[in-house]
């Protein structure tokens, strides 16, 4: 067995179609329930679920300009996001985010399906939905 296979695992990702093999740990900076903002684009948003590397589809990653395009070898975050025209779900790189609680609650429909009130800077998940 060589070395680099030691500390990593597999596990198959639906969104991306394919199997995605990341490392047995890794380091998220931000966690669920978490209110952040994109560091380039005007949009905020509330983390609903965390990759630990890329696991979208190709397309997706390709489609990003290659001067911007974030490394695969990171966390990813998705994210119920606003901006001032519109609600939509985003997938995110660690690199690309900044902590944005004292923006306030976010607005998007979806929130209230997962979460609970919006309180000290961030949003709990709903009774049941926690291990």
């Amino acid at each position: 067995m060589n070395k680099g296979t030691i500390d990593r695992a597999t596990y198959f990702s639906p969104q991306a179609g394919r199997v995605i093999e990341a490392p047995q740990s890794s380091s998220a900076r931000f966690a669920i329930g978490d209110v952040v903002r994109h560091k380039i684009y005007d949009f905020r948003g509330v983390i609903f679920d965390i990759d630990p590397v890329f696991a979208n589809s190709e397309e997706w990653y390709e489609s990003i300009p290659k001067e911007v395009r974030p490394a695969r070898e990171q966390p990813y975050y998705h994210l119920f996001a606003e901006n001032e025209d519109s609600n939509y779900i985003a997938y995110v790189s660690q690199q690309n985010l900044l902590g944005d609680a004292e923006g306030g609650p976010i607005e998007h429909p979806n929130v209230a399906q997962l979460f609970e009130d919006f309180e000290g800077g961030r949003y709990r998940l709903r009774r049941g939905l926690t291990h």
